[in-house]
């Protein structure tokens, strides 16, 4: 499970931003109790547009490709291919910043890392294994030690156990100490490698459409994955009675989706018959149960651009239900619907604590922070509290500011 993030120089962050998904105990979150932690399988970032929000979950995929590639793309890289804060000079040359702090197993890891263009800064694995609250450092690594004749790397618990020396020296100074024992099969840090492999799906309006789509098709081929596709589909409320795969062989599985007409059954072409917001839900669902089937986190962006607000609502309260979602799958998404944060629902679907917004300040640069930071009440409407921009996060337009923007315009051109 992911307990947290931060990061700072990356994108349109210059300085440090978190984001916990630490619940207080007592709070109104339905967050896991795991290893004396309460952590919210939850969690969605509001803002305007422009401000940021994307660029939380971009971090967040950032840091996964860095560990998973960089031994083998960062080679052709000559250096590190990193994105720091454009809008100030100073930005360029500090170093962009990396940490996520998860849950595997009972073992609870702090990892993270520093980069510049040319090379690995520092480097660091804490480690709270079994549950313990006392702290192991595993390794250590800070690039300056070396420019002053010291070790690059420090082991000081001997906790890391296996042959270091090898994944020293095999790693470049633009790359990552974790990826090159994960090629070395340094076996206390493969667990952790996994995590990231298997973590941080990033799925939204368009961004890998088609891809999720031929995932979700190919899953149909496997047992019992069809029918919980369908029961998905018939809860949506689509008009889809039933789903047929041709299976090709090599090629793409052919789908078709059954709809009741007056003379009977019908199938639809999925890509050519089916409105876009039927699509994006069908490629929405091979992602959506990966995720709860295999207990890992899903980055959402923009999940309610192409789905109804009844549809984003359940799938919210489906990763809450400790039931339906048994594995503590965890759910990061951007939106801009505000009625999940009201009782139009009947019961809202997000707590406060599972709410964090975005703003851009007037040098640029986004800052997040968590709704419980502007003073919350517990009996307060958040809708009408976030509409009027009461925890920012909206855009600062006045009241008919854009007709008379366009009048002006428009008056313009006449004369």
């Amino acid at each position: 499970m992911l307990v947290g993030f931060r990061a700072s120089n990356v994108l349109s962050f210059r300085e440090e931003f978190e984001l916990s998904l630490l619940a207080p105990t007592g709070s109104d979150s339905a967050a896991r109790p795991v290893n004396g932690l309460h952590i919210s399988p939850v969690a969605a970032v509001f803002g305007a547009n422009a401000s940021g929000k994307t660029n939380v979950l971009n971090a967040m995929r950032w840091m996964r490709h860095a560990v998973l590639d960089s031994v083998a793309d960062w080679a052709r890289a000559r250096g590190v291919p990193r994105r720091p804060f454009a809008l100030e000079r100073e930005a360029l040359q500090d170093a962009s910043l990396f940490e996520v702090d998860v849950l595997i197993g009972r073992d609870r890891y702090v990892y993270g890392f520093e980069v510049s263009d040319e090379r690995v800064e520092t480097e660091w694995l804490h480690v709270f294994p079994n549950g313990s609250r006392r702290r192991q450092v595993w390794f250590e690594r800070d690039a300056e030690r070396l420019a002053r004749g010291a070790d690059e790397y420090r082991f000081p618990s001997d906790r890391l156990k296996g042959a270091k020396k090898p994944v020293v020296d095999y790693t470049r100074p633009n790359a990552l100490f974790l990826t090159a024992a994960a090629s070395l099969q340094l076996k206390q840090l493969v667990p952790l490698y996994e995590w990231f492999k298997d973590n941080f799906w990033l799925v939204g309006p368009s961004e890998e459409l088609r891809e999720r789509d031929a995932y979700t098709r190919w899953q149909l081929l496997r047992p019992g994955f069809r029918d919980r596709v369908e029961g998905l589909l018939a809860v949506a409320d689509l008009g889809v009675t039933e789903v047929v795969v041709e299976d090709r062989g090599d090629e793409m599985p052919e789908v078709s989706l059954v709809h009741d007409g007056n003379d009977g059954p019908v199938a639809f072409d999925i890509r050519h018959q089916e409105s876009f917001g039927t699509l994006a839900w069908f490629a929405f669902l091979g992602p959506l149960l990966k995720a709860l089937d295999d207990g890992t986190v899903l980055l959402a962006d923009e999940l309610d651009s192409s789905l109804h607000p009844v549809l984003v609502a359940e799938v919210i309260r489906l990763f809450k239900d400790p039931v339906a979602n048994p594995r503590a799958a965890q759910l990061l998404f951007t939106g801009h619907d505000a009625t999940l944060l009201s009782k139009a629902h009947v019961d809202r679907p997000l707590d406060r604590e599972q709410v964090w917004i975005t703003q851009k300040r007037r040098t640029g640069e986004s800052e997040l922070y968590p709704l419980t930071s502007v003073g919350v009440r517990a009996d307060e409407s958040l809708e009408r509290g976030y509409l009027r921009g009461r925890y920012g996060g909206v855009p600062h337009i006045g009241l008919g500011g854009m007709a008379l923007e366009v009048e002006k315009q428009t008056a313009g051109g006449r004369a």
